[in-house]
C-alpha cells in the first residue's frame, strides 16, 4: 500500500519545509506551516479514529427490535444491552428475551 505521507516525524518536517517556497517571507512561511501542520494533525486524528474498533451497540435499535417482536410475536419483550447486535442472532434468541 502506498501513501503520500512520509513515514516518520523528520520526513514530515522535510516535506513541510519543501512545501514552503524559497521567496516566501516569514509570515507566509508561518501561514503555510500552520496550514500544513493542521492538515497533518487532522489526518492523524482521522486515522486514529478509523483505527478504533468500535463494537456495534443497541443504541436506538433496542426499541425498534422490541417493537418488531411485539408486532410479530404478539408479546412484549425487553431487549437487554448484552443481547447480540447481529439481527439474525438476535432474532434467533427472541424466545429468551
Amino acid at each position: 500500500m502506498t501513501t503520500d505521507q512520509p513515514a516518520d516525524g523528520q520526513d514530515r518536517m522535510d516535506a513541510l519545509a519543501a512545501a514552503i517556497p524559497d521567496d516566501a517571507d516569514s509570515g507566509e512561511a508561518a501561514a503555510i506551516a500552520a496550514a500544513l501542520g493542521a492538515h497533518l494533525r487532522d489526518q492523524a486524528a482521522a486515522a486514529a479514529e478509523a483505527a478504533v474498533d468500535e463494537e456495534p451497540s443497541w443504541e436506538g435499535d433496542r426499541w425498534r427490535f422490541a417493537g418488531r417482536v411485539s408486532q410479530l410475536q404478539h408479546r412484549d419483550v425487553r431487549v437487554p444491552l448484552d443481547a447480540p447486535t447481529d439481527p439474525w442472532a438476535a432474532a434467533g434468541r427472541t424466545d429468551r428475551l
